[in-house]
């Protein structure tokens, strides 16, 4: 952010501050209730919006970008709100938070559901249209899935590609031990399923 603000980079900082850095809560992470206070100390334009609000969150960028565009310089969002889910496949976050605190955001400040009760009180959206919408989208996600697995998959070896111009030894020696061994394994792998993997 300091390079942004000393250049008067145009550009847009988006933080979503979700309460945790992982598993760690930002209470225990630093004084203060946020990152937005770390904007000004720069010399940056900060905005803090409610991050489970569709219109602000529009609105706080469309104003950021015209700030950034018409005066050159950057700015920094801050949308606050909250990770309902684990952090990844391997976080278990009921370790590091209670299921009361996520049962109450999911319950009180759900964006989706927020959204969907605006759109309701406008006349805009029903049950019925919600039922379809879901269902329309199973359908595609499904569709789409199926047409993925009649695809054949990369190359085993593509993981090596596009990474560097020249490719460093220890990576070529790596990628050689991979290709060894999987014709060392072969009715481990079923190669029929990549393209042409060797």
């Amino acid at each position: 952010m300091n390079f942004a603000s000393v250049f008067d980079v145009p550009c847009i900082f988006f933080c979503r501050n979700n309460g945790y850095a992982i598993s760690t809560s930002v209470k225990d992470q630093y004084r203060g209730d946020g990152v937005a206070a770390r904007g000004p100390a720069y010399g940056i334009v900060t905005i803090r919006v409610d991050g489970n609000d569709l219109f602000a969150v529009y609105n706080a960028t469309k104003a950021a970008r015209q700030i950034a565009v018409k005066e050159s310089r950057p700015v920094l969002i801050e949308a606050m709100t909250y990770r309902l889910g684990h952090h990844s496949t391997s976080d278990d976050s009921t370790a590091y938070r209670s299921i009361d605190e996520m049962n109450s955001w999911e319950k009180e400040d759900n964006p989706i559901k927020r959204l969907r009760k605006y759109m309701e009180n406008k006349g805009w959206w029903d049950s019925q249209r919600d039922e379809k919408a879901h269902a329309d989208a199973q359908k595609h996600v499904m569709d789409c899935f199926h047409n993925a697995e009649q695809k054949k998959r990369a190359r085993p070896q593509s993981m090596f590609d596009d990474i560097y111009d020249k490719l460093p030894n220890h990576l070529v020696r790596q990628r050689q031990e991979m290709v060894d061994h999987v014709k060392m394994y072969k009715k481990e792998y079923p190669l029929d399923l990549y393209e042409k993997a060797f």
